[in-house]
């Protein structure tokens, strides 16, 4: 049973996009949610978040139901708020208004005191030409290391 530390991440999300700056949220759950993520399930690889009504909610993550709570369980996609500082909120919707840039979770981890908490990325999205650029870095740059095992 996991308790503490990493849930879920989005590995994908920093291949298709460029982050530009990142913080951390808390996230409004029910029992049920809480216990399907303390067992390690969870998803956030389709979710995104976006602006409702003033508020930063995060939405198409899923939880799936925790067996233990089956007549009081939850909707597995269903949109939770994510808890933010109001100037917090004010900034990344300002930020996805005025640049058109993306809030894309990038993990979901309980903290230190064990809260449930999320951290959403500003992201603009990459081109293919982007994409490509950025493999070949990598792959030269792992071509760079082993080189250097090599001699050594």
């Amino acid at each position: 049973m996991i308790s503490h530390g990493l849930v879920a991440q989005n590995r994908r999300a920093r291949y298709d996009y460029s982050i530009e700056d990142s913080m951390e949220a808390g996230i409004v759950l029910t029992g049920s949610e809480v216990k399907s993520l303390r067992l390690g399930r969870g998803s956030i690889n389709e979710a995104f978040a976006g602006e409702k009504g003033g508020e930063i909610w995060l939405m198409n993550a899923h939880f799936p139901e925790y067996e233990g709570a089956r007549n009081f369980g939850h909707a597995p996609r269903r949109e939770r708020k994510l808890l933010l500082h109001r100037r917090q909120i004010e900034r990344l919707i300002g930020a996805v208004r005025r640049d058109g840039v993306t809030l894309v979770p990038l993990r979901l981890y309980f903290n230190d005191r064990g809260r449930a908490k999320v951290e959403v990325g500003l992201a603009k999205g990459k081109r293919t030409i982007d994409k490509r650029r950025d493999v070949k870095d990598r792959e030269w740059k792992r071509d760079q290391q082993r080189a250097m095992r090599r001699e050594v």
